[in-house]
């Protein structure tokens, strides 16, 4: 193998597949990062089983081949080498590869590519192989999808012993897509219109959370004149993503594009349906950005007593006003209390919040304005952005109940 590429581009690369690199595995070639030339490109691979990220970056290739080389050597070599054009050698006997930059020389030991686990590429499912699988292609605007995500990942679980839950539930049905995710305690549900052919039944998957959140980092860089290809294979239980960079064929990306092959969690996702408030006794619209600013005030305080926030909604008698107080305790440092001018329809309430889950979904409404309707103090909350309707952004937080 010898092929020559751009610094910032293997740099780029190795950052976008870097993080499906394993960490703890008794597979020494997990923790190694796949490159092969072929074709004047330059593969970067790498995975951990579960999830797997393939990049193709614009590259010189003199002669083809590939090897295996440590994800964290190569990675932090590159990162330190000047803004040149970087050679790559392998030597096959030895299974060496050399890196020449500058004035910069290195010899990395590899292991042979041979022994790298096979990733799923779109590409290389041919229409044979794709029929035989029962797979389900579609598109998805990259800008669209991204938001989508950002607005769910954040409320799936963490705990591995709910591994259920650490997953987000994609619905296909009747042109739309819908993404959910609950660790428990919070639901974030976001849908939209889907562009294209659809499946004639509903397809529901569930997806983890991590692999849709390396979905929406890569496509932070993706071209958005093109559509993000989404295939899923059920008998392989798996889900594949195809992001193009900027500049489409090499020309002025750092990358021609990337694909990320995700496992799928063979489980029931809950019917998260049930808990979602079908009735409101108060409606509550308060500046998005003044709401998120008063909560992490608030959070100074609370994050000492278990991240309580209480919020007492008061609406004007009759005058189509109101007001909402936002307190926080620490018992050791002191109190805060912030009050926020607000439209409020209904009753007088007293309710407290995870102060934490409120900023995490306040932070992905873009709006200017947003709704909080609510029942009782022990009854859960919905957040939503105004103007938009329940089909397509929800948020539904539990209630806490602080000790008195």
């Amino acid at each position: 193998m010898r092929v020559s590429c751009l610094q910032e581009n293997l740099a780029k690369g190795l950052a976008i597949v870097g993080r499906a690199v394993s960490s703890r595995s008794t597979m020494p070639v997990l923790a190694n990062i796949l490159l092969e030339a072929r074709d004047n490109q330059l593969r970067l691979a790498a995975t951990n089983l579960e999830i797997g990220v393939t990049c193709w970056i614009g590259a010189k290739v003199e002669d083809e081949g590939s090897i295996t080389v440590p994800a964290r050597l190569l990675t932090e070599f590159v990162n330190s080498l000047p803004p040149d054009r970087i050679d790559l050698e392998l030597t096959v006997r030895t299974q060496t590869l050399n890196l020449r930059c500058a004035n910069f020389d290195a010899n990395m030991k590899g292991i042979d590519a041979a022994n790298f686990p096979i990733i799923p590429t779109i590409e290389g499912v041919s229409g044979a192989e794709y029929s035989a699988l029962e797979g389900m292609r579609i598109e998805l605007e990259s800008t669209g999808l991204r938001k989508m995500v950002d607005q769910v990942v954040f409320a799936a679980a963490n705990d591995e012993s709910r591994p259920t839950l650490t997953g987000v539930e994609v619905t296909f049905k009747e042109g739309r897509i819908t993404l959910a995710a609950t660790d428990g305690y919070r639901l974030s549900v976001r849908s939209a219109q889907v562009d294209g052919s659809m499946p004639d039944m509903p397809v529901t998957v569930i997806v983890p959370a991590r692999s849709l959140g390396e979905l929406a980092r890569v496509s932070a860089d993706a071209d958005e004149s093109r559509p993000v290809q989404v295939l899923v294979t059920r008998e392989r239980n798996q889900i594949l993503f195809q992001v193009w960079g900027r500049g489409g064929e090499g020309k002025g990306g750092a990358f021609h594009r990337v694909e990320l092959a995700s496992q799928l969690i063979d489980a029931n996702f809950p019917d998260y349906r049930a808990i979602i408030p079908k009735t409101h006794t108060t409606r509550t619209v308060v500046d998005t950005a003044s709401l998120l600013k008063a909560v992490r005030v608030a959070f100074l305080f609370a994050r000492d007593n278990a991240n309580i926030v209480r919020l007492k909604i008061k609406p004007a008698n009759g005058a189509g006003g109101g007001h909402v107080s936002l307190a926080a305790t620490s018992n050791d440092m002191g109190d805060s209390v912030n009050d926020l001018e607000a439209m409020i329809e209904g009753d007088d309430l007293e309710i407290s919040f995870n102060a934490k889950y409120l900023i995490d979904v306040l932070s992905q409404i873009d709006e200017p304005q947003v709704v909080l309707e609510t029942t009782q103090p022990t009854r859960p909350g919905t957040i939503r952005p105004l103007g938009i309707g329940e089909d397509v952004f929800l948020h539904v937080v539990m209630p806490m109940h602080p000790s008195r």
